[in-house]
This record gives C-alpha cells, structure tokens and sequence, in this order.
C-alpha cells in the first residue's frame, strides 16, 4: 500500500472486541471491569494486546459483525475497495482515497445490561476498559479525518448506546446504523458516502427474513464466532434480539465458515446464537422449544471431527431445554467435553476438570416479575414453576458437566423486596442441593427497540435497595466459591473485600450494600447475620421433580417433544400421568 494512498473503505472495532487469544472470560473482565482496573488484566494476560495481522497487514481477526459487513461491501465494490484493520493500523490505512471509516462496536460506552454496574461498583466512572479503548479508537479516526476528508458510520450491537446518549458529534461520528449489514438501506448508505453525498444522521436497517439474505462470512472471525440462528421466540419483553425473525443458517454453509477459520490459524470455533437448542426446529416442523436432537449432533459432530479444529465453545442457550431432552445434553457433551477450553476442576468430574459453560438467562427467582417480563422463558413448561424448572434444569446440567454462566437482572421496573426474596430463595435453594453455575448479576438497562424501553431502571448503585444488593452479592458469592479452592485464598478474599469496601466502596455505592458486603466477605457466619436481621436467610423451596412438571405439559406438545428425541419413549411414571390426561 502506497504511503497515504489509503483505502477507500476502512473497517475497524476496538480492540478490546477483536481479541480472542485468551478466552471468553478476558472479553468478559474487559467489557465490565473499570478503567483503573486494567493493571489487573495485564497482569494476568500481559500479551492480551498481541494480535494477528495477515501477510498484507491488515487485522488478521476481527468480530463477526464486522467480518459480516467487509463481505457484504467487497460484494458490492470489489475486495480492493475494502480493507479491515485494528485501531492502532487506522492511520496506515486511511489516506487520500478513504472516503468511509466504518466501526462495528458492541459495547462503546459501557451501558450494557452489566458493564455499567460493575464499573461503578468499583469505582466513581461507570466507564469499563472496553469504553475506555472505543473513546481512543475514536480519538484516532478524528485525528485522521483532520487530515483526509472521509464519513465516519458506527454500526453493530451497541450503536444504540450511541443513539441514546446522543454522542454522535462528541465522537466524530456521521451515521449511526441499527440493524444488519445485509440490508439495502446500508449498501446505499455507503454507496453515496463513496460519492461524497450527504448521509443521514441514522438509518434503520431491515433483518433478513431467510436464511439465503444471511451472509455468512469466509474469514477469520473473533473467537471463531460463526452465526447458527438468529431471533427466539419466548419473546422477553426486554430483549431486542428476539424481535428478529427466526432463521437457521443451513449447515453447509456453517462448515463453509468452519472451514476458512480453520484455514487463516483458528482452531476455536463458536457457534453465536440466541438459543442453539432452535436450530432447524421450524425445518423439523417442532416447536422452538423443542430441540432438533438429530440435526444438533450431526452439525457439532461435524465440527469436533474437522481437523484443525481444537475447541469448541458454547453461545447462548435456554435451560428449558434441557428438561426436555436431557439425553441431549449427555450426547452433546460426549461430543464436546473434550474440546472445551473451560476448566473448573472445583466441580467437574472430566478427568481434566473440562466444563461447558453457555450464557443461559434465568434473570429471577420470581414468578411474579417472570410472567411480567417473560412469560415465554419456561416453555414447554408454565411460568409458574419457574423456579422448579431452574432447579431441575441444573440439576440435568451439572450431571453432564455444564456449568452454564447464568444471569440475573436485578431492578427490574416495579421489583418489590418480595421479587428480591424469591430470587434469593432460589440462589439458596440451588446451593442447599449442591447445584452449580456461574451466576452474574446485573442491574435492568431498558435496551431500545424492546417492549421494555420505556422502562424506569436502577441510575446508580447507590439507590439499589439491601435485597437488591444481597442477590448481587450472594450470586458472586457462589461464583467465587467455585473459583477459590483454598481456606487460605477465600480468607485473603474476603479480607480484600472489606478493605476495599472501607477504602472505597462504602461512598460509591451507599449504605444499604454495607451487610451484602459482610456476607459477601464469609469472614460473620450468615447465620449471625440473619438473626440480627442484617440479612435475608432464604425459605426452602418444595421439591418438584422433572416427572411433576412434565404431567403439566400439553399433550400436543408432549407428541413434538417425542418426536424431537427420535421417538425416545417416556419414562413408565411419565406415560401413567399422560394417560390419566
């Protein structure tokens, strides 16, 4: 490339969201931990920065999105208008014939349902890591642009916090973009930014309705992220994703994707989806909520048996699932097990102490705010159980060594410390029967576009209620159990906590997270706590077993799930009570 030549169309992300070398939890930490923080990751992963270039040097990985869009533009203008690059290669790459810096962001300001609560938690910005890098990504292009005269677009998941916060002139930026790269609406935005046309200040970009409008890109991608499903169908009111159509990418074209990951140095692969347990149901003519289990293998199999390929990790998924067909689950981790890159030794039987851990949203322990918010979460089953079917869901989980990450949102418009008792009950609940997951707690962020959006949430953390901060804090308190093994580490622990909460903590987030802190720090038995009235103490939940909640299930709907296990027989209790119906 000819010094200041540039590229007509420059493509970029943070680097914080290109990185994929040091796993899932790393992202995780960067899109949640505070800026002051980042001593922390850089003492853990000091070579997070490293990054692989391609023989023309530019980025060689990048997000999915961003893959999606650089295909969809070399489609339309020709691979050599198009060039993908890190922050730090932008002014290598822009220059006299850039016309376009387009940047696919997932999280720039930090305002996500979790970055901004744990941010503030730990400090007086709510700003993470992550925001910290997009705001000197920008600076970047700003720079640039004093010397070449180009557009600036940002689309991806997280333009919306850009649209909301209305930081469009403070970040140098032209257009934002909501929705897919595949749409007509965003090739012609380019198309008349290459012209130097004037571009709208925001453009709604339509979803595909089939799967052959779905680009599926032939590049290295972050993490090996491949797309598999797009939308739901439980239709949570506080969810965008589930406002998209429904489609499942076919699976050639997945191994296609497979294929070039592996060929450009991947050896992980992750299939992105809402929920991986829809996959082709609509093609099987099965409800959403019945799994493929056929189709399902085939494709993981199919994965964990091309060559290069050394680790597979897990999307998102819903526990019902697994009530359902808890062969499946078994099934799949005979396939997966070993090829996953996730290790708690503290609770797994693999003889490597391997786990998989999807992103499953259980959100509350609340039937009330359940069947306000997701009314859909528990089927087959009834809202009204939803507790049982989180029970009995990790319960099937935990058998087959998934540890899934669960999440809990805390806040919710119209939560009552009620609501904040029955998910307290169901956190205690899970660790009286020796269940396990990765809870992460975080506080209600109305998304745009949702049923939800005009929803009031939590501003700061400082006005979260006790109850509020107790779920907070007993949902960390298991996920620290699982990751400190020793008497020693978990003192040490516990002693930091409430030093920091001496030195720090007490001012930012308010009085009422004083006693969750204590009982956080397991240095005051809970049992001292409870009885002076420092904290709630949980009430036991009755025992509903799978057998109970599959008698409450439709009879049409029992002839798909049979249908959807390859014609498994039912169990002798279960086929007593389906008769009795």
């Amino acid at each position: 490339m000819a010094e200041h030549a540039g590229v007509p169309i420059v493509l970029t992300a943070p680097l914080t969201e290109s990185i994929d070398h040091a796993g899932f939890f790393i992202q995780m930490s960067l899109a949640s931990m505070p800026g002051w923080m980042e001593w922390v990751i850089d003492k853990k992963y000091p070579a997070w920065r490293n990054v692989p270039t391609t023989r023309t040097g530019a980025a060689g990985t990048a997000p999915a999105g961003l893959r999606v869009l650089e295909a969809v533009l070399a489609r339309e203008f020709g691979p050599e208008c198009v060039a993908v690059c890190y922050p730090d290669q932008l002014l290598q790459f822009i220059g006299d014939a850039t016309r376009v810096v387009a940047v696919s962001t997932h999280n720039p300001l930090g305002t996500t349902f979790a970055a901004g609560v744990y941010a503030s938690i730990f400090g007086s910005s709510r700003e993470p890591i992550n925001a910290l890098y997009a705001r000197r990504m920008f600076d970047t292009i700003r720079e640039g642009r004093r010397r070449y005269r180009f557009t600036v677009i940002v689309g991806g998941s997280g333009a919306w916090q850009i649209e909301e916060t209305q930081t469009e002139e403070e970040l140098g930026i032209d257009t934002v973009v909501s929705g897919r790269a595949e749409s007509d609406e965003v090739v012609a935005l380019f198309r008349h930014a290459l012209a130097g046309d004037p571009v709208p200040r925001r453009i709604e970009a339509h979803h595909p309705h089939d799967a052959a409008q779905l680009v599926v890109p032939d590049t290295r991608t972050s993490f090996g992220v491949i797309e598999m499903t797009t939308g739901c169908g439980r239709r949570c009111a506080f969810c965008a994703p589930d406002l998209h159509p429904r489609i499942s990418i076919p699976k050639d074209r997945i191994m296609k994707a497979v294929r070039a990951n592996v060929a450009a140095g991947n050896r992980q692969i992750s299939l992105a989806t809402e929920d991986m347990f829809i996959w082709r149901t609509d093609e099987a003519g099965l409800p959403f909520f019945v799994p493929n289990r056929s189709e399902l293998l085939d494709l993981y199999r199919s994965i964990v048996e091309y060559p290069g390929v050394e680790q597979i990790t897990l999307s998102h998924a819903t526990i019902a699932p697994a009530l359902v067909d808890p062969d499946l689950i078994g099934e799949l981790s005979a396939l997966l097990l070993d090829r996953s890159p996730i290790r708690l030794p503290s609770v797994s039987t693999h003889p490597e102490g391997r786990v998989l851990a999807p992103l499953i949203g259980i959100e509350t322990g609340s039937v009330r705010v359940a069947r306000q918010i997701m009314a859909g979460k528990a089927l087959p089953f009834d809202i009204k159980d939803w507790p049982h079917v989180v029970l009995n869901g990790l319960a099937i989980l935990n058998q087959h060594n998934w540890f899934p990450v669960c999440t809990l949102i805390v806040g919710s418009p119209g939560e009552t410390d009620e609501d904040c008792m029955a998910t307290l009950d169901l956190l205690y609940e899970a660790e009286r029967r020796g269940l396990r997951c990765m809870w992460v707690p975080s506080i209600f962020t109305p998304l745009v576009k949702t049923r939800m959006q005009n929803g009031e949430g939590v501003r700061e953390t400082r006005h979260l209620s006790r109850l509020q901060w107790q779920v907070i804090m007993q949902a960390w308190a298991v996920a620290s159990r699982i990751g400190l093994q020793t008497t020693w580490g978990k003192l040490s622990f516990g002693v930091g906590s409430l030093v920091l909460w001496a030195a720090r903590l007490r001012r930012v987030n308010g009085p009422n997270f004083t006693w969750p802190l204590v009982q956080f720090s397991g240095l005051v038995p809970e049992r001292w706590l409870e009885r002076a009235g420092s904290i709630y103490g949980g009430r036991p939940l009755p025992h509903v077993t799978r057998d109970d909640l599959l008698a409450t299930v439709r009879p049409d709907w029992c002839q798909a799930i049979t249908a959807g296990r390859g014609g498994t027989p039912w169990s002798r209790s279960r086929r007593l009570r389906m008769a009795a119906l």
